[in-house]
């Protein structure tokens, strides 16, 4: 066989191989959005320069900031079970980062720096004064390096399962930066991306993650959590691959020792590494006080939320 042969069958053989990932990416995008789960028009919408913030406000007294994990899957649905509890005190925001729920995904780099800006900007443009904040997972980096930054924009903090310390400090390297390219492509990037993120792997992360007890989990939170993954033609693969290259990190440790804030640590019992985590944190900070809801993993406020929200009437009173 000759090679303009040969490369002709090798040309054939590459354009059905893209065709048929293109197809399989369609398909996982109309399956996951099709509920419309996270409906964009119960949302208000902050015209922030790096694209559209959609969020939610409800109830009245002192702000309060909702923070959700870093997660691709991940959006203000997080905070679904504690948000109406949590509005008989407090004037409640809830939302969505850029690239997550039903904010814009934007082609870009997110940077931690780009997420420091966003929360700052939400609390001057859109709450007006200084606020609480109750931040979750990978996203508590954030809010740590906004208050050394300014010390005007949020007042009390309350940590979820904050990440690892020595992981944070992690940089990018040239294997990420390569994995990083090959993702930003359209077809080939999309079809690595559903591979990793789809309903499957977000229940093996609700069962081996998120939750101690997984007959808890509800289908209703798989499907949410897929959903947020898929809107708007898989864009958040941009921050997903952002966030694996590590462009998303930090060192929080030259900000820890800067700070005035009361600063609060909710731990899911049910893994001791949530508490060496946390000991982290306040080995560098002894103020940090550290609270344990036993029988939780990395969501305790998706997994108890009464025992969550109790917990958080004690830290945030106004009589401490």
């Amino acid at each position: 066989m000759s090679i303009k042969k040969k490369l002709g069958i090798a040309a054939v053989f590459t354009g059905a191989l893209i065709g048929t990932m293109h197809v399989v990416n369609r398909i996982f995008n109309y399956i996951s959005t099709a509920d419309n789960l996270l409906d964009d028009d119960t949302y208000e919408h902050y015209d922030w320069r790096f694209g559209n913030i959609a969020y939610k406000k409800t109830g009245s007294g002192k702000p309060l900031l909702l923070i959700h994990d870093l997660d691709v899957s991940s959006s203000l649905y997080e905070w679904n079970k504690v948000v109406k509890k949590l509005s008989k005190t407090n004037t409640v925001y809830s939302i969505d980062l850029l690239g997550c729920g039903c904010s814009d995904r934007p082609i870009l780099t997110y940077t931690n720096y780009l997420y420091v800006q966003l929360i700052t900007d939400f609390i001057k443009h859109v709450i007006g004064e200084k606020t609480d904040v109750i931040v979750s997972g990978e996203s508590s980096a954030f809010v740590l390096m906004a208050c050394a930054n300014d010390n005007e924009v949020i007042d009390r903090v309350v940590m979820i399962n904050p990440t690892d310390i020595i992981n944070l400090a992690k940089i990018p390297t040239k294997r990420l930066k390569v994995i990083k390219y090959l993702l930003y492509t359209p077809v080939i990037g999309t079809f690595i991306y559903n591979m990793k993120i789809n309903r499957r792997t977000i229940f093996e992360k609700f069962r081996t993650n998120y939750y101690y007890d997984s007959n808890k989990i509800s289908e209703e939170d798989v499907l949410s959590f897929a959903e947020a993954a898929q809107k708007y033609k898989t864009g958040s693969k941009y921050l997903y691959t952002s966030y694996i290259s590590r462009y998303t990190n930090t060192n929080v440790i030259c900000c820890l020792n800067k700070l005035n804030n009361s600063i609060f640590i909710i731990t899911g019992g049910s893994n001791p590494e949530n508490t060496l985590t946390a000991d982290q944190y306040q080995n560098y900070l002894p103020s940090i006080e550290i609270i344990n809801i036993d029988k939780t993993n990395l969501m305790p406020h998706m997994e108890k939320p009464e025992e969550f929200v109790n917990q958080i009437k004690i830290l945030l009173s106004d009589e401490m």
